[in-house]
């Protein structure tokens, strides 16, 4: 290479991107996003920079502009084949221009191409995006910057996108992150993933406050804020006025409303869960399952995390289901041919197969496997429910999507995405799709009780015939633009965009009424709104309303659009290049494109093109997860190559002693109790004398086993009860139904034992 100066890619050429500055803003529950991304040209040739990287699936990207010197260009939104043209025509004609788009495979990645930049020259670019912030178990809303790009697995013959990668270590530029935090209630915390100065509040109200991420950022995991409001999320209404340039009767033009609804449900229902249900698990065997779960010393791997989840999972779940596991890679393998009634030998036989399964199937082929999962006919009176584990990502999202969104009338599907990098398109896409709910799993989060707490949605009672009814005041229509809501689960944030079309007189109200049936009670949550638009709220609301539109058409089959009662496949994209036209907000059919025709003058000289590289996790860099596909267009090492790579993960790692609560639930048989035995005896600490010589002397082993081991669950793993809370229950229905003599007995002789001081209410018997 001719000139070496500036940052360097691993193959030694020289990277354009110096620095990425990130800006967020959150309103309650909605974050508006500013990235610039600073270039400098410092090689004596003109160059093209390309940067493929991750965005949030669901985010609405809605401004791209480009500053030279002191010149700004704006980009517009145009289809995206024409874009492309006009981004050629301009380079092949000496001009710069600037091209944002979509992948046509998945809508969290997108690639930047940044053409002729001439030698010594220096261009900033601008992104923003906004997006909703997902509710947790906790309640904190979670933001994710994703940093790191996963290799997307291809299936054999597919294209992918070209991605040049690299080391989180090796990173060439620099982050900096700054958040700013408003709400109409205070702030309590805000929590990350990774090193960040302390809050500062604006105000003495602390509504207002605002965090850093500490400088040094390694580029090795996604950037996660939890932000934590005092009080507990209330339903609001956001009304938006319209743009004052856009025609009334149009989406732009037109005030729009945001409805976010969180229905409470009777505690009496709430604690009734479910005895019957088919629960299908399919688990990510693919070869970057072998990775640690964060990059904490000893940190068990995925696949050992997974393991352990699966064990609580099938003791959690009641008698009289039925169940079967699927796992997948490069193919797909299940334990039982079709799903079985869950017993004690059906459990075991599941259990032992599940000890033996290991990150060795290859790639990331989720497709065939859930094609297989839906041809089985469904059992009657047992509700399907599909877990689905993962940390890979796949080149056809849409594809895999769709598949599940034809079969959300027999089933619903609660989705994991584990580890850093896990596609938000895809795991978020599965849940919405399917009818359930999406759980990410970074960092040092734990699996089990994020996957404890989807069990219990899975189990609670399915809330069915869910209507919207909205009061408005006369010469006010509304035209409802969110997909209708087809589930709801308690604590959990609904979402309601709607387009508000004629004269509203001053300080008028409007309601809306959500009714709904949850085990045979029919309930209502009912939301009053003022119509006056909210001040200073730009076009946030109807940027997601345009997001949300425009996602539901592109997951529409081509020949379910039709016009004139005639299929035309063309349709689809019109009406979606359309909308994104319209409302600025990119789509798949769409791209940003920006051309400086300001100077006049043309650049000389051939163009030299740069790819700038992603982060890259360390497993991916080693070639693991993906053996005989396509990793975004690139080849897959073969597993001889991987070795001669000496990828240090390929060394088996030393496996930590079995946490002791796992222990103690691997011996619960599947009807809820527990045996007396030197193993249940060792998993409480104690002998088997000691455990033997206590048990009061008119009660059956089983019935004492079985309280030892509930008094130790309450008496030493309180901080856990979310991960074993339902197998406790399942334990409690087993001791009701022995009418056993002497309870009050074992309880006292247990916590004398074990040195514990649990009351038998606090048992639950």
């Amino acid at each position: 290479m001719e000139n070496c100066c500036g940052l360097l890619t691993s193959k030694q050429e020289p990277v354009p991107l110096k620095s990425v500055e990130v800006e967020l803003e959150v309103r309650d529950h909605v974050a508006t996003v500013v990235s610039t991304l600073n270039y400098e040209n410092k090689e004596d040739k003109p160059l093209e920079a390309v940067f493929v990287f991750p965005m949030p699936g669901d985010a609405a990207v809605c401004h791209f502009s480009a500053t030279i010197g002191q010149t700004q260009i704006v980009a517009e939104v145009k289809e995206k084949q024409k874009a492309r043209e006009e981004y050629d025509d301009a380079l092949s004609s000496g001009q710069q221009a600037f091209l944002l788009e979509e992948s046509d495979q998945s809508p969290d990645i997108f690639s930047l191409s940044v053409g002729s930049l001439p030698p010594g020259e220096s261009a900033s670019i601008r992104l923003e995006y906004v997006t909703e912030l997902a509710v947790q178990a906790d309640e904190g809303l979670r933001f994710v910057l994703p940093a790191v790009l996963n290799p997307r697995y291809h299936p054999q013959g597919s294209e992918g996108v070209q991605v040049t990668s690299v080391p989180a270590s090796l990173v060439p530029y620099s982050l900096s992150f700054s958040a700013r935090v408003s709400s109409p209630r205070p702030v309590s915390k805000v929590e990350s993933n990774c090193p960040m100065d302390p809050l500062k509040y604006l105000n003495t109200e602390q509504s207002q406050a605002t965090v850093k991420l500490a400088a040094g950022h390694k580029f090795d995991k996604d950037v996660e804020l939890l932000i934590y409001y005092k009080d507990a999320h209330q339903p609001t209404a956001v009304v938006e006025a319209g743009q004052t340039s856009a025609k009334p009767g149009t989406l732009m033009g037109d005030p729009l409303v945001m409805l976010s609804l969180y229905p409470e449900f009777p505690q009496a229902v709430m604690s009734s869960l479910a005895s019957c249900g088919e629960f299908v698990f399919l688990l990510d065997r693919s070869g970057s399952m072998g990775v640690p779960m964060n990059n904490n010393e000893g940190s068990q791997t995925r696949i050992g995390s997974a393991r352990d989840t699966l064990l609580l999972l099938l003791k959690s779940i009641p008698m009289g289901c039925y169940f079967n596991i699927y796992s997948f890679g490069s193919s797909y393998e299940h334990i039982f041919p079709k799903s079985v009634e869950y017993s004690e030998k059906t459990m075991e036989e599941a259990l032992k197969k599940v000890e033996g399964m290991e990150d060795d199937l290859g790639g990331t082929e989720i497709l065939e496997a859930l094609k297989h999962i839906y041809s089985q006919a469904c059992i009657p009176n047992q509700p399907r429910q599909l877990f689905v584990f993962t940390d890979g990502e796949v080149g056809n999202t849409k594809e895999v999507i769709n598949l599940v969104k034809k079969n959300s009338a027999s089933h619903r599907c609660f989705s994991f995405g584990i580890g850093e990098g896990a596609s938000s398109a895809l795991i978020n896409g599965l849940a919405k799709e399917g009818g359930g709910h999406a759980q990410f799993i970074t960092g040092i989060d734990r699996m089990q009780p994020k996957v404890m707490q989807s069990l219990r949605f899975a189990l609670q009672p399915a809330v069915v015939d869910i209507s919207v009814k909205w009061d408005l005041p006369k010469g006010v229509s509304v035209s409802v633009l969110s997909p209708p809501i087809t589930t709801l689960f308690q604590g959990q944030r609904s979402l309601i965009y709607a387009q508000l079309t004629g004269q509203s007189p001053k300080a008028a109200e409007g309601s809306v009424t959500v009714k709904y049936s949850l085990a045979g009670h029919p309930s209502q949550n009912k939301l009053h709104f003022n119509l006056k638009p909210a001040e200073d709220s730009g076009l946030t609301v109807h940027r997601l309303a345009a997001r949300t539109l425009i996602r539901s058409l592109e997951m529409v089959e081509d020949e379910e659009v039709v016009e004139g009662g005639e299929p035309d496949e063309g349709v689809k994209k019109k009406k979606v290049v359309e909308l994104s036209v319209q409302s600025g907000v990119s789509s798949a059919f769409t791209a940003f494109i920006a051309v400086n025709k300001g100077s006049g003058e043309t650049i000389q000289g051939p163009l030299v093109r740069r790819n700038v590289p992603t982060p890259m996790p360390m497993m991916a860099m080693c070639g693991g997860g993906a053996s005989g596909g396509r990793m975004m267009g690139r080849p897959i090492p073969s597993v001889v190559q991987r070795e001669s790579l000496n990828c240090s993960l390929d060394i088996e790692p030393l496996q930590p002693p079995r946490d002791p609560l796992l222990q103690l639930v691997s011996l619960q048989k599947a009807s809820g109790c527990w045996e007396l035995d030197p193993a249940l005896a060792a998993a409480v600490g104690k002998t088997s004398e000691e455990v033997e010589n206590t048990k009061p002397a008119s009660e059956n082993k089983e019935v004492w086993a079985t309280i030892l081991a509930l008094i130790w669950l309450h008496g030493f793993k309180m901080d856990a009860q979310e991960e074993w809370e339902l197998l406790a229950m399942k334990a409690v229905s087993w001791l009701r139904a022995q009418n056993a003599p002497c309870v009050a007995e074992c309880v006292e002789a247990g916590n004398t034992l074990l040195g514990c001081k649990v009351q038998k209410d606090a048992l639950g018997i």
